[in-house]
């Protein structure tokens, strides 16, 4: 019964203003906000801050729809497991408020149009950094990785990072080192954040077979291994700073200031890791995080920032001389 329920036609009661809603659902628009963020500091820093407004625009658009793309596939093809949690049952496909032809449709004229907004209005670099991202994710991510291994997050989380990557491509039409170090932090700072959620939601993924870290290895290998990741991400931001240069003080004390209470809460999931209060507390913190970080890169890359701390330097050796002499 299961099988004919969560692939049954979409209700036909529906208004429009219900059925618009049902499609943008599918998109996960929750999960978009923080790729778009990453991307606009991504093409802030890549500028000098100083970044065209039709260009950012033209860029979070395609990006929005790309992310909403994958997304929708993703929603198609795990329409079965959505079904069998109750988390997540009244989605528009295992609902059958949308039916998996038309949410397949929907994912092609997204993925048709953020592919050429961007090779329009920014460039094919870009566009084609894009597909990659969507093909990533629907391929390799949803239908090998995330019902096959526990490090399907690890390897996944190349699609949420791909963001930055298009940012930088959208600014410059290439790819310099710090757009990787970009890639790198999220790549990096993306298993803690859904191995934190997975620990607080494991039993849903036990019950539907998808062997996420905690139900295969249990919440104490998790949190170790939420620990390493964390520990690497530190020197990873720094890379911004030294050697790469294209990141100042205000960054600097910035990415220091908000890891300290990230390596906080992560110590206090690896004391008690069964503790899903704990879990909880760092996975919106990590949210947090990543926002904070990305406005930072971007509050630092303005001119005026710049002028405020060399202004702010210049005073302090004023003062020093004056004081020595």
């Amino acid at each position: 019964m299961q099988e004919t329920t969560w692939t049954s036609a979409p209700r036909h009661n529906q208004s429009l203003l219900q059925t618009i809603q049902a499609y943008y659902q599918l998109t996960k628009p929750r999960i978009i906000p923080l790729l778009l963020i990453t991307t606009a500091a991504s093409m802030w820093i890549a500028a000098a801050g100083q970044v065209d407004p039709l260009l950012l625009l033209t860029t979070l658009v395609g990006g929005t729809l790309a992310a909403g793309a994958a997304q929708t596939i993703n929603c198609v093809y795990d329409r079965d497991i959505d079904f069998a949690m109750e988390r997540t049952r009244h989605r528009p496909l295992p609902s059958g408020r949308v039916t998996p032809r038309n949410a397949v449709l929907f994912a092609i004229v997204l993925g048709t149009l953020s592919f050429t907004l961007l090779a329009v209005f920014a460039n094919l670099l870009s566009a084609l950094l894009a597909m990659a991202g969507i093909a990533f994710y629907v391929c390799i991510y949803t239908f090998w990785l995330k019902r096959s291994t526990p490090q399907n997050i690890v390897i996944g989380g190349a699609a949420g990072a791909i963001p930055p990557l298009v940012g930088w491509a959208a600014a410059t039409g290439q790819l310099d080192w710090p757009a990787w170090v970009l890639f790198a932090i999220i790549f990096i700072w993306t298993p803690p954040h859904f191995w934190a959620l997975a620990l607080m939601i494991q039993d849903d993924y036990a019950k539907v077979g998808v062997p996420m870290l905690p139900v295969v290895a249990g919440e104490t290998a998790t949190a170790r291994q939420i620990f390493c990741y964390t520990l690497a991400l530190l020197p990873v931001t720094l890379l911004l700073v030294y050697p790469l240069q294209v990141s100042g003080a205000v960054y600097l004390g910035l990415a220091l200031v908000l890891w300290v209470p990230f390596i906080q809460k992560v110590w206090l999931v690896l004391q008690a890791p069964t503790d899903r209060q704990r879990a909880r507390s760092l996975f919106f913190y990590s949210i947090l995080y990543l926002m904070l970080l990305c406005a930072g890169i971007g509050i630092d890359s303005l001119p005026v920032t710049h002028s405020l701390v060399d202004s702010l330097t210049q005073s302090i050796m004023n003062l020093g001389s004056a004081y020595l002499a």
